[in-house]
């Protein structure tokens, strides 16, 4: 198997990637520690899960995630970082404080927290592989939609900044365009999901990232567009 016995840490494990991402690391062989808010062993029923209900809004709490699974393990080999957040609807100069923080919180302190907390871990093992997932519009942005586009735009640079700072690690991110989640059909009804990402893809793009086949690839940014190019 891809990735027989190792220890994965996946935030964001539960929901609508999370979910499919989670279930193919489990495919692969891998040892999983789960984390999310709210997340029990009984989501994903199998050996090698393990549940941890966190948040990561702060620096501590990540270091409390870290330290639980390489207690249970001995290791952390790969960090996949799904925690995200989206707002969109008004221009820049009609965007309220809190709606700029919330996206600053969830999609770029959350990561900065969790990476900082795993890098000594994967130093001290000598190899890791850190892995988060963007969005287009972090190298495409798009009207009303600055917030987002500006938090994730500061979560691709600090995975490559991280990539440089550690050369015996990899540490990529991800940029899907619209996935096709329950809460994406939901929220446009009147769109055509045959143009949008699959997870499963995104999730086998992961695994093979966090593989020994991947092993030179670092710092590298990817787009998965779908047919939406």
């Amino acid at each position: 198997m891809q990735l027989d016995s190792k220890v994965v840490l996946i935030t964001g494990a539960k929901g609508g990637l999370g979910n499919t991402v989670t279930r193919a690391f489990l495919d692969a062989g891998a040892r999983v520690a789960g984390v999310s808010r709210s997340i029990a062993d009984t989501d994903f029923p199998h050996a090698n899960f393990h549940a941890i209900p966190a948040s990561l809004e702060g620096a501590q709490a990540a270091r409390n995630v870290v330290q639980i699974v390489a207690g249970k393990w001995g290791r952390v080999d790969a960090l996949v970082h799904l925690v995200g957040g989206f707002a969109a609807g008004t221009t820049v100069d009609a965007t309220p404080d809190e709606v700029l923080e919330q996206m600053l919180t969830v999609n770029l302190r959350s990561a900065f927290h969790i990476v900082s907390a795993v890098v000594p871990q994967m130093r001290a093992q000598g190899s890791g592989t850190i892995l988060a997932i963007g969005s287009r519009t972090a190298v495409e942005p798009a009207a009303t939609l600055g917030a987002y586009s500006a938090s994730k735009a500061a979560l691709v640079s600090l995975i490559r900044t991280v990539a440089l700072e550690n050369k015996n690690l990899s540490a990529n991110v991800i940029l899907p365009g619209t996935m096709d989640t329950p809460a994406n059909r939901a929220a446009m009804p009147g769109a055509d999901p045959a143009k949008w990402v699959e997870p499963a893809q995104v999730a086998a793009l992961l695994v093979h990232l966090a593989s020994s086949a991947a092993s030179n690839v670092t710092g590298a940014v990817i787009p998965v567009y779908g047919s939406e190019l």
